[in-house]
Parts: C-alpha cells; sequence; structure tokens
C-alpha cells in the first residue's frame, strides 16, 4: 500500500507561510523553512510592539500632562492626586487631549484638582 502523504493540506499551509512572507527580502520571502521562522520571528516582534505602543502613548501623554500644569503652578502628581481626590474620572488620554483642544476646561478641572488638595 502506497504512503499518504496529504499532499493539498501540505501545499496550503506551506502556501499560506510564504504569502505571509511575502515581501521578505530574498530567501526568507522564497524559501518555506526560513519563511516560516522569519514570520514566527515577525509575529513575536509584532506583539512586543503593540505592547510598547501602549506605553509610548501613556508617556506621551504624561508629557503633555506635565507641560499643560506647569502654568497653573502644579506638578504632574500634585495634578494626578488631586483629580482623583475631587472624584473626576477622566483618563489620561482625555485629558492630555482637553489640555490641547479645550483650554478653558482644562484649567477649570486645575482649580479643582488645586482646590481638592488644599
Amino acid at each position: 500500500m502506497s504512503r499518504a502523504t496529504n499532499s493539498p493540506a501540505t501545499k496550503q499551509r506551506r502556501n499560506r507561510v510564504l504569502k505571509r512572507a511575502k515581501g521578505f527580502r530574498q530567501s526568507r520571502g522564497n524559501l518555506f523553512r526560513m519563511a516560516k521562522e522569519t514570520t514566527l520571528r515577525a509575529d513575536a516582534f509584532a506583539f512586543t510592539g503593540r505592547q510598547q505602543k501602549k506605553r509610548m502613548f501613556r508617556r506621551l501623554w504624561i508629557t503633555r500632562l506635565t507641560a499643560a500644569v506647569r502654568p497653573h503652578n502644579l506638578r504632574y502628581s500634585q495634578f494626578i492626586y488631586g483629580i482623583l481626590k475631587a472624584g473626576i474620572k477622566l483618563n489620561r488620554k482625555e485629558l492630555s487631549e482637553m489640555a490641547i483642544h479645550d483650554p478653558k476646561t482644562f484649567e477649570a478641572i486645575c482649580g479643582q484638582a488645586r482646590s481638592a488638595i488644599a
């Protein structure tokens, strides 16, 4: 009896990997084994990148808030403590966007934070 190899499924799997590796240079995009290793590595980098993206945006928002609260005679840590005590339920992203696009409201929030600390 002849050996069954399930050739269609193997070919489909290999083509799927090679399609994902399209655009990779030289043998990384043409040879199955190298393409498989490279796509696995690319997936690992992509996962790490998604985590780093969250960290970088949080750093950006904190930097923006620090710059925005300085003219109101507050430090970032005092500001965050003040809005927590005042019960303001806005996250750092919303606060930084407000500081850029709606300075009047942000000034009112800084005032509430300052009064909550005192």
